[in-house]
């Protein structure tokens, strides 16, 4: 009832986001915290000029969210709510601390088809790249932007395809920026796999991503999500093309198919790690030049293991 009563008085919202988070810690408050969402959300668009309004309110929405996801309680935002999120990233589109905040909170709603929707209905995707484009240093703010572009792009009712083959290039850099961070890199190969199976790259693009995903291979072969997005990102990629087959064995830093033997040493007990590498190795075998190659690399023995080690699978 404050709130509503003074809407309009920007420090009398800001004192009720302060003392809304004081709550934060008691888990049995977050059934109470959640009626407030739509509130804070109308403070931080009726003042979005404040930035230390904004930073407040999505520090709290942060909060809110991330004990409704530890309790599985799903919360599908609105067009309004999404909007005024991007309002307040348009409005503060050089604030790093503001939009690391925003971002993550995106990627968080992404999560829901619904709120993902509503993403791109408000013309989510530009200013996303326009942000990875600007703070490509940042890691935290690449690995979210990641992650919606990601819930974006697999999404069945897909944007338009013009935009999204204009992230192919924005998430190939955040890959080069970050190869040595797992969580980052895991983020953008995530999003580099979705781009490819909606046919978002182009041709000029397929060697060179080819040896993008060899070299994330390379630097977090210990990372188990990492190595199956890739591999499958991989077999996306060799399905368009046989310059991708071609760049693959013939990569000057080494060939694929030690990096899938490898692979596979690390994860054969992780049956989704190892359907990745399956799938992808039938995607290789679809050109001579590649099945030549793994067979002068014995890759039926690998093959012969796996069937052995799942025989029901």
């Amino acid at each position: 009832e404050f709130m509503q009563a003074f809407w309009d008085i920007e420090e009398a919202q800001a004192k009720a986001i302060q003392h809304l988070a004081s709550f934060v810690r008691d888990k049995s408050a977050l059934p109470y915290l959640l009626t407030f969402t739509e509130l804070i959300i109308f403070a931080m668009k009726t003042h979005v000029d404040s930035l230390e309004l904004q930073v407040d309110g999505c520090s709290l929405l942060l909060e809110i969210l991330s004990q409704a996801l530890e309790q599985d309680v799903v919360m599908a935002l609105d067009e309004n709510v999404t909007g005024s999120l991007l309002e307040t990233v348009r409005k503060h589109s050089e604030n790093e601390e503001l939009l690391s905040l925003v971002c993550t909170l995106l990627m968080m709603i992404s999560a829901s088809e619904v709120t993902a929707e509503n993403l791109r209905k408000v013309g989510v995707i530009p200013d996303l790249l326009s942000i990875l484009r600007n703070f490509l240093h940042n890691e935290k703010i690449c690995l979210s932007c990641c992650g919606v572009l990601w819930s974006l792009a697999v999404s069945e009712n897909n944007v338009d395809q013009a935009l999204l083959k204009s992230a192919v290039p924005v998430t190939s850099a955040v890959l080069q920026e970050h190869l040595q961070n797992g969580t980052v890199t895991e983020s953008a190969c995530s999003a580099l796999w979705a781009l490819s199976l909606q046919g978002c790259l182009t041709e000029n693009e397929y060697e060179p991503t080819t040896a993008l995903l060899l070299d994330v291979l390379r630097m977090n072969p210990e990372r188990p999500v990492l190595v199956k997005n890739t591999c499958l990102a991989l077999a996306s990629l060799l399905r368009l093309s046989e310059i991708s087959a071609l760049r693959f064995i013939t990569d000057s830093k080494g060939s694929g198919i030690n990096l899938i033997k490898d692979a596979y040493c690390l994860h054969y007990d992780d049956p989704a790690v190892v359907e990745s590498i399956c799938v992808l190795i039938n995607e290789m075998a679809q050109y001579d030049d590649v099945v030549l190659d793994m067979l002068s690399q014995k890759m039926e023995e690998l093959l012969s293991e796996i069937k052995s080690c799942f025989p029901s699978s």
